[in-house]
């Protein structure tokens, strides 16, 4: 869809968040005259119509008749597809679109490598824009990650690297690389399954010329066979972690530990960035020392410092299971007590209570709305060293009991923060907040054209 195709239509905006104001300013710039109706929250209305005067503001949840009264709405990604009130609409004749369909739909020409995957996805897109910059090639660094593409609507760039989420990837179109770091669970409160998600998650597949997959996630591979333009990375053929260097095949290029981001999930998401490059025809041997320069993002395992001998790490991003068992891991041996728990969507911890099993940190703390559902697995399970928490400061109060001034404290939740918080940064900086260090703008870095 295009900006042409909503000319003189009955055109609602549903969502007035980022994408939604983005979306707005938009239409006024390419459609300048456009009557269109803006549905939000109660405490966005006032805002909402001093930023936009020309637009009828209702502050309202849209049922499947108001929805039905408009020829094309633009939804924002978060509201979920197969709502309802959306499939109603739809057969009554409604289209939906997004602003990153629009963005598509007219920049068909753009130079374009879109990234999706349960975790690394922020990261990777990232460590694309950061080396491929280090290149001198004149890259946007946008979607998911923190900017609306159409925020960058009037913006010249040589790439455009471009983050998608699950929610998102139905929308890409003409993408030249398609990058799909890793798939687990996640989202079922949106998708409505796994099986949807999976299938949601790899429609960029089908929207993209070449793809580059994790080798390491069979169903990745098995997902991506067919695809004329498949390429992948963490094999030992292409791009690859192993004994302690960033490879390509047989070449040690440069070791991990140069990688600014700490883990070795993090020198996996080099690779991906790498791989990334050279398939674009861009000189990723040449790029790969600008790794140690990369600025990691906030709350991915990020190192807030020591206090009263502790070692506190925010990785307030982790919202699935299997996100603390990496988090976990990246931390070593060393004593941990791992804070986990939050917004219950119903993913399945047991996979994590397995792994603990085998090796528990010194202590799980859970806290938040599924705090009590995790810990009763846990120690149906027999694992030692399980508290209970009702929220993130309680939760900080027992990590810092457990340990006794001696180890590290990981904020690795496993699950969303909206029982608590309005979205991952708030709950971030909150536990920087308790731990005694400032809470930091937790802004990426990199985000738009440069």
């Amino acid at each position: 869809m295009r900006w042409a195709d909503l000319q003189g239509k009955r055109v609602a905006v549903w969502g007035f968040g980022r994408e939604g104001r983005a979306a707005l300013s938009a239409l006024a710039r390419h459609l300048p005259g456009q009557r269109a109706t803006l549905f939000c929250s109660a405490d966005e209305m006032d805002p909402a119509g001093a930023a936009f005067p020309a637009v009828d503001v209702r502050s309202m949840a849209p049922d499947a008749d108001a929805l039905a009264a408009y020829d094309i709405v633009i939804k924002s990604p978060g509201i979920s597809a197969y709502k309802a009130e959306v499939l109603n609409a739809q057969v009554r004749g409604t289209r939906f679109t997004s602003g990153s369909a629009l963005w598509f739909g007219e920049h068909v020409d753009a130079r374009t490598i879109a990234v999706t995957g349960t975790k690394g996805k922020s990261t990777t897109s990232a460590l694309i824009a950061h080396l491929a910059r280090s290149l001198g090639v004149r890259t946007a660094l946008a979607g998911n990650i923190g900017m609306p593409m159409l925020e960058l609507d009037d913006g010249r760039a040589d790439l455009w690297v471009i983050e998608l989420s699950s929610f998102q990837t139905g929308e890409a179109m003409g993408v030249n690389l398609g990058v799909v770091t890793s798939l687990y669970e996640e989202h079922l409160d949106w998708h409505g399954s796994r099986e949807r998600y999976v299938d949601d998650k790899l429609k960029l597949l089908s929207a993209s010329e070449m793809v580059l997959v994790n080798a390491m996630q069979p169903l990745l591979l098995e997902r991506a066979y067919d695809h004329p333009g498949l390429h992948t990375f963490g094999d030992a053929k292409g791009w690859h972690v192993a004994d302690g260097w960033i490879r390509c095949g047989d070449e040690r290029v440069i070791e991990a530990a140069t990688v600014a981001a700490p883990g070795l999930h993090n020198a996996v998401n080099a690779c991906a960035a790498l791989a990334a490059l050279d398939i674009m025809g861009l000189d990723a041997h040449a790029a790969a020392p600008a790794l140690a320069t990369f600025l990691p993002l906030p709350h991915r395992l990020q190192p807030l410092g020591e206090r009263d001998g502790l070692a506190w790490i925010n990785d307030s991003i982790s919202t699935t299971p299997l996100a603390s068992l990496a988090a976990l891991e990246s931390v070593g041996a060393q004593r941990t007590a791992l804070i986990v728990g939050g917004h219950d969507r119903g993913l399945d911890w047991t996979p994590f209570v397995e792994a603990m099993r085998v090796h528990a940190p010194e202590a799980i703390v859970c806290q938040g709305a599924n705090g009590p559902r995790i810990a009763d697995a846990l120690e149906d399970a027999g694992i030692a060293g399980v508290y209970r928490a009702t929220d993130l400061s309680a939760a900080v109060a027992a990590a810092r009991a457990a340990l006794a001034g001696q180890g590290c404290v990981l904020l690795s939740p496993g699950a969303p923060s909206f029982d608590q918080f309005h979205d991952y940064t708030e709950r971030g900086k909150r536990f920087a907040e308790i731990a005694g260090f400032e809470a930091s703008s937790a802004s990426i870095q990199g985000i738009g054209i440069a």
